[in-house]
């Protein structure tokens, strides 16, 4: 990296060396209350939850902090999901073994979808993503491994670690937990590194970027990888939480709903997509008597979010607050 470009990347946005004290308050009080919620909500209800959340900053990181709308991101929550199921049912994998091998396909797959896609800017990014991803989605309605319209049920859970018994609703809650935080910080030390301020000053002026000697594509996979993988560690978690992979995560329809989540939590935001997340499953949970018209819901609470506070959630109580969240 040349002083020049040095000089540029700190302009655009500073690199720091931990988090802002509010975004410390925020993430200690977030870890609070989801240690605490298990004991005040249905489990299984937070725990879909945290895995959309997840799923949804691994978006984030995407569309975000590179400037990327992918339109196919479903496809590596869903494949992950058949990877994780098919090796913990079929295979014998342990629990850990089967996440780490849906996050490892959904990595590979980020790997041929993005090196694909990344040359294309735009709407043209977004229509080559959709197109690789309902590919996809007709290979696993098709395939027989994934089960078709029945998808792969009653998947082990198992034992992490050898000792942990993930029977237990609780005790799959505190994992589920961990690996969200997890994922959460990882994220965030991605953004808020020097990789993190190429992707931002790549996103604010490409050209620019370029002329300072940055490979922009070679950052712009790497960051789509990323966002792939974190995605695919959300939907291994997501098929043994629920012991079931089904064509509804690989569906376009769910590339969609985690744009919903990251424009409704804070577009660019820390904590936004964890928020957004939380308001889409919940409305989706407490609304399922509507049946179809969740759809038309969540449509109308959209249009008044773009109207009204196009920031998103934490968006708008961050610069109420003149704070970063």
């Amino acid at each position: 990296m040349t002083a020049t470009a040095r000089e540029y990347v700190g302009a655009a946005a500073p690199v720091t060396t931990g988090m802002p004290l509010a975004q410390v308050a925020a993430f200690t009080l977030m870890t609070a209350i989801l240690v605490a919620a298990p004991f005040f909500a249905y489990p299984v209800f937070l725990m879909k939850a945290l895995c959309f959340a997840l799923f949804a900053c691994a978006f984030n990181l995407l569309i975000g902090y590179v400037g990327l709308l992918s339109f196919g991101h479903a496809v590596f929550l869903g494949t992950a999901g058949y990877a994780a199921a098919h090796s913990a049912k079929m295979w014998g994998f342990r629990p850990e073994l089967a996440i780490l091998f849906g996050t490892v396909v959904a990595a590979g797959l980020g790997v041929v979808i993005g090196a694909l896609a990344i040359r294309s800017k735009g709407i043209y990014f977004a229509n080559i993503t959709l197109a690789l991803a309902q590919m996809v989605y007709f290979f696993c309605l098709q395939a027989a491994f994934t089960g078709g319209e029945d998808g792969i049920q009653s998947v082990p859970r198992g034992t992490l670690l050898g000792f942990l018994d993930l029977r237990g609703t609780l005790t799959l809650y505190f994992v589920v937990l961990a690996v969200f935080l997890a994922g959460f910080l990882l994220l965030y030390r991605a953004i808020h590194s020097p990789f993190g301020q190429v992707l931002k000053a790549i996103r604010e002026n490409e050209a620019r970027a370029i002329s300072l000697g940055y490979r922009a594509e070679r950052y712009k996979l790497l960051a789509f990888v990323l966002s792939a993988t974190f995605a695919g560690l959300a939907g291994a978690t997501k098929a043994l939480v629920f012991q079931l992979a089904s064509l509804t995560d690989v569906h376009w329809t769910m590339s969609g709903e985690v744009v919903l989540m990251v424009l409704l939590g804070g577009l660019g935001t820390v904590f936004g997509p964890v928020v957004g997340a939380f308001i889409v499953v919940t409305l989706e949970n407490y609304l399922a008597h509507l049946g179809a018209w969740v759809t038309v819901v969540q449509g109308a609470i959209f249009v008044v979010c773009v109207l009204t506070f196009r920031r998103g959630v934490v968006g708008e109580l961050g610069k109420l607050l003149g704070k970063s969240l």
